[in-house]
């Protein structure tokens, strides 16, 4: 398993995200899943074979935290350092215990060369 770190967050976000999130966030990646967690407020996991693109995200997001809809999610610390995956079949996650589907998941990074190098999916 590797796991990889998201940005530190401005200062002021980081107390917001310690409250609303209660634990660290983080990316894991095993031979056969990816996991992501906001904390206790959001997570998925994400077969490595329904991950079909993996890419750079270029476009600087001014939200923090783990916004969604129509299986489109946000999940972030900071609004750069940005990859989005396609998913194909939809996995499942959740979101404050709801659960959701995940077509497309924007997620930021320390590193993203070095997790788009070991998650080896198309861009």
């Amino acid at each position: 398993m590797t796991t990889f770190a998201m940005p530190q967050p401005n200062p002021v976000i980081n107390v917001i995200l310690a409250v609303a999130a209660s634990r660290h966030p983080t990316v894991e990646l095993t031979a056969d899943t990816l996991t992501v967690r906001l904390g206790l407020s959001w997570q998925a996991e994400i077969p490595r074979s329904s991950i079909r693109t993996a890419a750079h995200d270029p476009v600087t997001r001014v939200s923090i935290g783990a916004h969604g809809w129509g299986g489109r999610w946000l999940v972030n610390t900071t609004g750069t350092n940005l990859v989005v995956l396609t998913i194909d079949p939809p996995a499942k996650g959740r979101c404050l215990g709801v659960p959701i589907t995940l077509k497309e998941l924007r997620i930021s990074l320390a590193d993203p060369d070095a997790f788009l190098a070991e998650l080896g999916v198309p861009a």
